[in-house]
């Protein structure tokens, strides 16, 4: 990485809102599967309370030898701001992206969270360890 290219990230992962803006209780790791068109999709977020997180998705494919993983990696930041979670990608396996999308937070209770996108599509995860790992698609398919 260059240091210009580090300069540039380090400015995007700088967040405008303060730390008030980070509530505690979406801090932690969270696990969920299903996405918009693919249910055999799951996701493990590290969400930090400063503002910074990191996302693993894994899709499960079948296939001749069994089911295969295939991963994507990415870090930014995320903000809550009037009942919505902002989560603004700015690495996408080791690539520079600039995506931001809203969250609506349905419902939280502190270990389980729903909330949609856009779209209107509805997640679903819960709180789990912070060394939890990503299981593996034959547990979960």
């Amino acid at each position: 990485m260059t240091a210009r290219t580090a300069a540039f990230l380090l400015a995007l992962s700088a967040s405008p809102v303060c730390a008030a803006d980070h509530p505690s209780d979406l801090v932690g790791t969270w696990f969920g599967q299903g996405e918009p068109y693919d249910r055999s999709e799951m996701w493990l977020a590290h969400v930090s309370a400063d503002g910074a997180f990191a996302v693993q998705f894994r899709s499960c494919r079948k296939g001749q030898n069994g089911n295969k993983a295939r991963d994507l990696f990415q870090k930014g930041t995320w903000w809550f701001q009037d009942g919505t979670e902002y989560v603004q990608i700015t690495l996408s396996n080791g690539m520079i992206v600039l995506r931001e999308t809203p969250y609506k937070i349905l419902s939280h209770d502190g270990n389980h969270q729903t909330y949609s996108e856009p779209s209107g599509f509805v997640f679903r995860s819960d709180r789990v360890a912070a060394g939890f790992a990503m299981p593996p698609c034959d547990l979960v398919s």
